[in-house]
């Protein structure tokens, strides 16, 4: 039906309790939030650091790929998850492990967008539990989602992971490292099983602009603020907590921008920079808090729509551009930027959205 307008582990969980003590030791973020940072709990794959009264965020901490993170609001009844996590295994896992949290039934899923690493969890609901998600979503799903990015690549990639760590098994001589590589082989392939027989299931419901959720005393806003890491984000805002998830909309980290909607990327964020909030919970990365990330965020888009159209009018093919173009003035912002250089699927899309807008789309 539809509404209308309705390498995680150990690094992780140093960063969640680093970010938590050095904001909150000894204050209070806001309303509902509470002193100290590390996880509240750890399960077998997921551990839950506590941001709220009744706010969670779930991160994997095991070799078996969970894919995003997992904001987690536990109301008085019921609970609403943001996505669910790369393969059913992994969704399967998290339900398992929330146990230790809750006993409160899961009634409502989030998607926050298409991909797959936060989507491939829908088949194991339910009709009894509303998988929400943009209307986009839906009809991204639905149209042969398996062949399209970054599914596509990502599958071969873990394919190509596992015969990698095949050939360290082989090479290996030391008993206990050889053990730990078989552990991380078997998870690979349990991983790239559940991957090839993947059934793509769409939310139930959708909405175009706006949905809201009152569930006992609180308030759940499903936003849709504009185009950006794809054609259909969800934003979901607790305003009592000042609390905002934003999926791979904005990330602590640099997003894939292989279905990115460059310029209008830049206006949403300008639009989640309005929402009065002390917490943000990206998709992946880490818990922050200071609007300044999102406006260097937004700096290095211009930066690489800049730099692309520039290199492009050079005439450089779009593979060549992403050998070329220099984005590590952003490093101080963005680590993970280790030299020139950007991944080849943003920037084919980038080259996809440039033709896109001549076009008049």
């Amino acid at each position: 039906m539809k509404i209308e307008k309705w390498e995680l582990a150990v690094i992780l969980t140093l960063s969640i309790a680093a970010w938590f003590s050095t904001e909150a030791r000894g204050q209070t973020l806001g309303a509902g939030f509470t002193e100290a940072g590390t996880p509240a709990v750890s399960g077998k794959v997921y551990q839950f650091a506590k941001i709220a009264d009744g706010v969670y965020y779930a991160t994997s901490n095991g070799p078996m790929a969970a894919g995003g993170n997992h904001p987690i609001i536990v109301n008085e009844n019921d609970v609403l998850l943001v996505d669910d996590g790369t393969t059913p295994g992994a969704a399967r896992a998290l339900l398992e492990d929330l146990k230790l949290i809750t006993n409160k039934p899961v009634r409502w899923v989030v998607n926050t967008h298409f991909h797959y690493d936060h989507t491939d969890g829908n088949s194991i609901f339910g009709p009894d539990v509303q998988i929400i998600g943009h209307e986009y979503v839906r009809k991204a799903i639905l149209d042969d989602v398996l062949h399209r990015e970054p599914f596509k690549t990502s599958v071969g990639n873990m394919a190509n992971q596992a015969e990698a760590l095949k050939k360290k098994i082989a090479d290996e001589k030391d008993a206990a490292k050889r053990a730990a590589l078989e552990a991380q082989l078997t998870a690979a392939q349990a991983d790239l099983e559940q991957l090839r027989n993947i059934k793509p299931t769409p939310p139930n419901v959708t909405y175009s602009s706006k949905m809201t959720i009152y569930s006992g005393q609180r308030e759940i806003q499903i936003l849709f603020l504009g185009r950006g890491h794809t054609q259909g984000d969800t934003v979901v805002y607790l305003p009592k907590e000042r609390v905002v998830c934003t999926g791979d909309l904005m990330e602590s980290r640099l997003a894939y921008m292989g279905s990115g909607v460059f310029d209008e990327w830049v206006t949403t964020l300008d639009a989640v920079k309005e929402l009065d909030f002390d917490a943000v919970l990206p998709g992946h990365g880490v818990p922050f808090h200071e609007k300044s990330l999102i406006t260097a965020f937004q700096s290095y888009l211009k930066d690489f729509m800049r730099q692309g159209a520039d290199l492009r009018k050079q005439g450089l093919s779009a593979d060549q551009t992403a050998q070329k173009v220099d984005l590590t003035s952003h490093k101080a912002d963005f680590p993970q930027i280790q030299g020139p250089g950007a991944d080849l699927r943003g920037v084919r899309r980038l080259y996809e959205w440039m033709d896109e807008r001549a076009g008049g789309k």
